[in-house]
């Protein structure tokens, strides 16, 4: 008669907290909260709802990952400068931008984070760098405006589309100033980028209308993709790479969740759990972060966990 040891190459074991790194199949009983467990893989993308944020805000720029995420600026009833840290459980105000902004773009990582653009108002190109801590101001943009898009890390960054009015204006930052590079193909405001500075992607955002269009970057100019979002979307938020790239939100209240291929969108069955717009994104196709927003508090927070990936569940009997 096989046994799980048999099958699975080790026995159940006796823990007191969840283990770091489970595998597929693992099953294990936790002592301290006294329930069985088992890893096993999604067969379908989902969001579920996290901790709220401590500012309710919307228009407002996020980077990082899922587990290690920035949230700063925004709309309350004004413009705000607040800076927030997400550890992957709840989030913990920081020290706040030294120009307060909403409508900005944002890029990088938690310890070291990039926030350009926005509304003060007037618009401004207007650069701040986050070291985990605090803000310092460097080398503004060339072209000041707002409802743009952002992506890359700190020292390698890329700007692109927005409002002066609205604009294809792309812009590089090398780590001390900004340089001008080829325009997008389809000028827009509200676009959401996504990838590094010489592999990136923006897709979506408005023209006045809303769009789908997306095209890739490749260090040097735009390239339009022969697949567009298949809903059309502006004051959304995404995550991840050029080649696997995820869209969710967008107005009015929409919900609806894409993943980029590098080729085609495809609309995936799991959608936000608050259908809203304005809001920020941080991480990655398989482990994304949606927070803030147009509805409600404001201060809603959801985290993505995409097809294929692996989640510890809680083994119920009856």
């Amino acid at each position: 008669m096989a046994t799980y040891k048999g099958i699975q190459g080790f026995t159940i074991q006796n823990l007191s907290a969840d283990p770091s790194n489970p595998i597929e199949g693992q099953v294990w009983y936790n002592s301290t909260s006294n329930v069985w467990k088992v890893e096993e893989l999604t067969t379908a993308g989902a969001w579920a709802t996290g901790n709220n944020m401590n500012t309710g805000r919307s228009v407002l720029a996020g980077a990082g990952t899922q587990t290690e995420a920035l949230g700063f600026g925004g709309y309350t009833t004004t413009q705000v400068g607040s800076t927030e840290e997400y550890d992957g459980n709840s989030w913990t105000s920081s020290n706040p931008l030294n120009t307060v902004r909403y409508g900005l773009a944002g890029c990088g990582t938690q310890t070291a984070g990039l926030a350009f653009g926005g509304d003060t108002p007037p618009f401004t190109g207007a650069t701040e760098e986050y070291d985990g801590t605090s803000w310092t101001t460097v080398n503004s943009m060339n072209t000041a405006r707002w409802l743009l898009g952002g992506t890359g890390i700190q020292t390698a960054a890329l700007a692109v589309g927005g409002y002066v009015p609205v604009t294809g204006a792309t812009e590089e930052y090398n780590g001390t100033s900004w340089t001008n590079s080829n325009n997008l193909n389809t000028a827009r405001y509200f676009p959401v980028s996504a990838g590094t500075q010489t592999a990136g992607l923006a897709f979506g955002g408005k023209d006045p209308s809303p769009t789908g269009a997306t095209e890739e970057y490749d260090g040097n100019s735009w390239t339009t993709s022969p697949g567009s979002l298949n809903t059309a979307r502006g004051e959304f938020a995404g995550a991840g790479i050029q080649t696997a790239a995820l869209a969710f939100g967008g107005t009015p209240a929409i919900g609806a969740t894409e993943e980029y291929d590098g080729n085609s969108w495809a609309t995936s069955p799991g959608s936000l759990n608050t259908a809203r717009g304005e809001l920020a994104g941080a991480g990655t196709q398989a482990s994304a972060l949606a927070f803030g927003g147009n509805v409600g508090s404001k201060t809603q927070t959801e985290e993505w966990t995409g097809a294929g990936a692996a989640v510890t569940k809680t083994i119920t009997v009856s």
